[in-house]
């Protein structure tokens, strides 16, 4: 009796609805009039005049059995055509039971307000990212004077804008994202926890050819992005820094994903000074050996690179100075002074205003100043600060040297510790820049600004975060890793709620839902939906809907939102309190107040070591020893499940899985982590594309969209004849490369890691020179020998041996 409309009339919908009709046939000896109530209710057929209402106990017995006979042929064709994925079930709330973001009768909600204020005109948005901050890195979170580490500590971090941002905004104690960059950033744009969307830092070179909507690093091609959801909604939108969800086609830039302009760069990092990509600013040497640069400007009309006359707009009068070679160490020092010491840029030096994140800034504050006010702005502010490489302007480590002294501290020890601390004051500054601009345009009042970082600080060096007191750091799942500084503030906030400490647990997913709902609009991704219908049909890996829910409204009134299970990642969830963690963990320590320090650097041939290196695609391991590695990375192994209360002991220190008392809450948990993880969305990104080299040559040297991208770059100057020579013997040199890659990869990665001192540069000791990575700033410091103890009592030996090939030392 179920007819099919022509909007459904697909195979597997054919298949899904005959079975459903059968499965009810079978259950219940159905009525006339229950069978009209079924096409009704489907959407499948005119109401009809009159009709009796079916009874309860039929309706829910076909519902639930629709479900399962759907879900389970959904199952069996992506098996069938060669995919064991399964759609994620929508998210549902424990207290209801109902999908959440849907009303009782299955429909999307009416998009509210969300302001909790009536019928307030939809606010300006200013969202703000900032990348790899530590915890104790935050003025707010350094509660406590009385040691004098503690005053140290607090002599240190200078954060005053932020810190008044919080004091007249709400602080989100327990915001969590995911472990990494990519996986946070794609999760923030699509709405999407990162284990549906993106768990990979993968590299924008990589191309499935088999795949065209998710065979590409970052966010799949057919993923509505949340600033579309904002121009949906009446804002115009703009952003300015680090994207990191993609880059392969037009689509995966931030223009294809609905902001109107962007400035930035595409990867997880750059040279802050000349924008190229040496080793030191991402572990990663990709197969276009790092030689371009990664600083782009999209408008429409124009899209390309950022030249020398744009980098003058933006304040920079100076020339970068970058050279298309192997980008192994950087160009510059951390002050922007060149230190390849020949040719014309010997002895060069860029001004503060050639600093990208001054570039950034100018940016930004055009945006606000040009805007016009009677349409709400969206812009999203993504700091490259405090992502490696430690790179400042020298007048910010002069300043910062000057407030320690104000505030009674000791000269910084660690010049690790020194950097990144001016790098914070660097951003805080930035961001009070906004504050000012938004004010001077009479437009605070109406903002809600929304400040988070990505991950937790890293906390192996060269990151050189700080976590304290939490435990762990960036790449772990612990709460170091993976709970964030977060905040909203602005005159959008209620009065009544400004200066209070939010508890509730919110996701980096949860701003799609959040923001769309105060924009109007409704958060399902139709566009994702409807490619499904493709994805399920040519055996491919279906796109999961948004996970994100909408929390203004809980943040407003201080209801916690998230009470039922956060999928942290594969090896972790949260199920408020509880937090399980499972298999081997990284950076598994707790920092001091103050880290690192001489002491650590002192022993830096133990570790912490940064351990994410890939050299053309393939994991180099610090060591071909795993007991090694794990001791260089301080790993520790949870097993099948570490359990902890984090509203009881935020810092993990008490492991509760060998309690009887709670045995029955680590089985659930175990279980829940299991059954979740069945629906994880883990596409093939494919491999790295020697296209994407090439394309960045045709540019002049700047990477971009290398697929479908052939109508996308617009205003473009064509090169110099000079320009096409060097570009020409470029891309001659590396389709060399790329084919003795295909034929011998081990070897052919071996000779470029010896020829270019990529092991030294890891190395810790340089006998002649002292520590590499950091160094002791403090008067009469010494330098251990090659292997020292390392807490805990193990050694850990940083020789330069070469013991595998795919480990850079033993």
């Amino acid at each position: 009796r179920l007819r099919v409309s022509s909007a459904l009339a697909s195979p597997i919908a054919v298949v899904r609805l005959s079975a459903m009709a059968a499965c009810a046939s079978d259950l219940m000896p159905l009525t006339r009039e229950t069978a009209s109530s079924i096409e009704l209710e489907s959407g499948l057929a005119e109401p009809p005049r009159s009709r009796a209402s079916p009874p309860r106990w039929a309706r829910v017995a076909l519902a639930a059995c629709a479900v399962a006979v759907a879900a389970a042929l959904a199952l069996l064709a992506q098996r069938a055509a060669g995919s064991s994925a399964a759609p994620p079930p929508a998210p549902t709330s424990v207290a209801t039971g109902h999908v959440v973001g849907l009303a009782e009768d299955g429909r999307p909600r009416t998009p509210q307000d969300g302001s909790g204020n009536g019928t307030r005109k939809k606010p300006h948005v200013v969202l703000i990212l900032a990348d790899d901050y530590g915890w104790g890195n935050l003025g707010v979170h350094r509660h406590f004077n009385r040691t004098e580490d503690q005053k140290q500590a607090q002599a240190e971090v200078h954060t005053p804008n932020l810190d008044h941002l919080v004091r007249h905004g709400v602080l989100l104690e327990r915001h969590y994202a995911y472990k990494i960059c990519s996986p946070s950033r794609s999760s923030l744009q699509s709405g999407r926890l990162a284990v549906h969307v993106n768990t990979v830092n993968t590299g924008v070179t990589y191309w499935n050819l088999g795949d065209n909507v998710s065979g590409f690093a970052g966010i799949p091609r057919n993923m509505t992005g949340i600033a579309q959801k904002m121009k949906e909604g009446g804002y115009k939108t703009h952003m300015v820094g680090k994207w990191d969800a993609g880059m392969a086609t037009p689509q995966h830039t931030p223009l294809g994903r609905g902001y109107d302009t962007w400035l930035g760069y595409f990867q997880h990092a750059n040279d802050y000074w000349n924008e190229g990509m040496p080793l030191a600013s991402t572990g990663n040497l990709d197969i276009c050996e790092n030689r371009f640069v990664d600083f782009s400007l999209y408008n429409e009309t124009y899209r390309g690179p950022v030249t020398k006359a744009i980098r003058k707009e933006l304040g920079c009068e100076m020339c970068p100075g970058h050279l298309q070679i192997p980008n192994i160490k950087s160009q510059v020092n951390a002050t922007g002074c060149n230190q390849l010491h020949n040719g014309s840029f010997s002895n060069y030096c860029l001004s503060d205003s050639c600093y990208e994140e001054a570039m950034f800034n100018h940016r930004a504050l055009d945006i606000i100043q040009s805007h016009d006010t009677s349409h709400p702005l969206f812009l999203f502010y993504s700091f490259h600060l405090l992502h490696t490489p430690l790179q400042v302007p020298e007048s910010y480590l002069s300043q910062l040297d000057r407030l320690v002294e104000e505030s009674g501290g000791r000269p910084i020890d660690s010049a690790n510790r020194r950097l990144y601390a001016a790098m914070v004051l660097y951003m805080d500054t930035m961001v009070g820049n906004l504050v000012a601009a938004l004010e001077d345009r009479d437009m605070y009042r109406d903002t809600l600004i929304v400040f988070m970082a990505d991950n937790g600080g890293p906390v192996y060096e060269p990151g050189s975060a700080n976590n304290h007191p939490l435990k762990g750091g960036k790449y772990s799942d612990w709460e170091g890793g993976v709970r964030t500084n977060a905040f909203v503030s602005g005159g959008y906030v209620p009065a009544d709620r400004r200066g209070e400490i939010f508890d509730g647990v919110v996701s980096i997913a949860d701003w799609y839902a959040t923001f769309s709902t105060i924009a109007g609009v409704d958060y399902f991704d139709a566009e994702a939906n409807e490619t499904n219908r493709y994805l399920y049909e040519h055996g491919l890996p279906p796109l999961p809907p948004v996970d994100g829910r909408p929390q203004w409204d809980n943040i407003v009134s201080g209801t916690n939102g998230r009470a039922d299970p956060l999928h942290l990642s594969e090896n972790a969830l949260l199920h408020w309190p509880f937090k399980l963690v499972t298999e081997k963990q990284e950076y598994s320590f707790y920092q001091g107040e103050l880290y690192p320090n001489c002491t650590t650097v002192e022993n830096l041939a133990d570790g912490p070591l940064f351990s994410d290196f890939h050299i053309f695609g393939a994991s180099i391991k610090l060591s071909a020893n795993e007991t090694v590695q794990e001791q260089l990375t301080y790993t520790s192994d949870c097993g099948y499940g570490c359990l902890y209360n984090v509203l009881e002991d935020p810092e993990e220190r008490h492991d509760l899985s060998g309690d009887p008392a709670y045995a029955d809450t680590l089985l659930h948990l175990l279980e829940t982590l299991y059954d979740l993880n069945r629906y994880n969305f883990n596409p093939d990104r494919g491999s790295a594309a020697l296209q994407a080299c090439n394309t960045a040559a045709d540019l002049g040297g700047f990477y971009g969209p290398f697929v479908d991208a052939e109508a996308f770059y617009e205003g473009l100057e064509p090169l110099t004849r000079w320009q096409q020579h060097r570009e020409d013997k470029i891309k001659a040199r590396l389709t060399k490369l790329n084919a003795s890659l295909d034929r011998i990869p081990e070897v052919v990665t071996e000779e470029f890691i010896d020829k270019f001192g990529i092991r030294d540069f890891v190395v810790q000791r340089n006998l002649s020179n002292g520590p590499l990575l950091d160094t002791c700033l403090a008067e009469n410091a010494t330098f251990p020998t090659a292997a020292s103890t390392r807490p805990g009592g193990s050694k850990a030996h940083a020789e330069h041996g070469w013991f595998g090939r795919w480990a850079l030392f033993h």
